[in-house]
């Protein structure tokens, strides 16, 4: 597809994404996860780009789409979810959601994908703790966890620092520090919690910022920049 006609098509599928998925996404996610996965190409990073947490596949189809459109069509995406919704909140998350909340299925991403012609990713049922530990790829360019809960994110971590490549990028939604972005959203800061608990002090992650109230954080394996 010529340059221009890929563009106009990322555009599009931009606006509907945020008109038809904001529940899951919005302009300040599409951007900053277009950054990241536009320096795995201009640093040439190997390995595979995961979801832990995919819900219906909207932001894999958008990270798919623009891994296409920066000339990385062979860079595969895994995505995994338990597909029963969340689970129980643990003592550090806050008690926001029923368990079965986000429920979704494997033909909802499928189907995604198909209606705007890209190829799917390969996806992988069930709970972290089960599929995690065997069925990674063995190197991760771009891990993108969005798993809302301590334990979760702890399980996540766990599986995916280890398999990043030198100079791999870890993504971890709604991390929020307040005290470096008072505008970003803080509805669980488990997930904050099981960061630092994970990593230690100095937190090595980096807070992202966006327009509005963006939860974002980053961080970078050791290795190439």
């Amino acid at each position: 597809m010529p340059i221009d006609a890929a563009g106009s098509a990322l555009r599009e599928l931009h606006a509907w994404l945020l008109e038809c998925h904001s529940d899951t996404v919005d302009a300040d996610r599409l951007l900053a996860l277009r950054a990241e996965i536009e320096r795995l190409a201009t640093d040439h990073i190997p390995g595979a780009v995961i979801e832990l947490g995919c819900y219906q596949g909207a932001t894999a189809l958008w990270m798919r789409a623009v891994l296409d459109i920066t000339g990385q069509r062979d860079r595969p995406v895994h995505v995994y979810d338990s597909f029963q919704g969340l689970p129980e909140p643990g003592p550090r998350d806050p008690d926001l959601f029923p368990p079965g909340f986000l429920r979704a299925a494997p033909e909802q991403v499928l189907a995604l994908h198909d209606r705007w012609g890209c190829t799917p990713p390969a996806i992988h049922p069930g709970w972290f703790a089960d599929t995690l530990p065997g069925q990674l790829p063995e190197q991760v360019a771009l891990a993108y966890l969005d798993g809302d809960y301590y334990n979760t994110i702890r399980t996540c971590l766990a599986a995916c620092v280890p398999r990043l490549a030198p100079g791999g990028i870890l993504i971890i939604d709604d991390y929020a520090d307040p005290e470096i972005n008072p505008k970003a959203w803080n509805g669980l800061p488990g997930v904050k919690a099981a960061c630092d608990d994970y990593f230690g002090s100095p937190s090595p992650l980096q807070v992202l910022f966006g327009d509005g109230d963006l939860a974002f954080g980053r961080y970078i394996a050791p290795g190439n920049r």
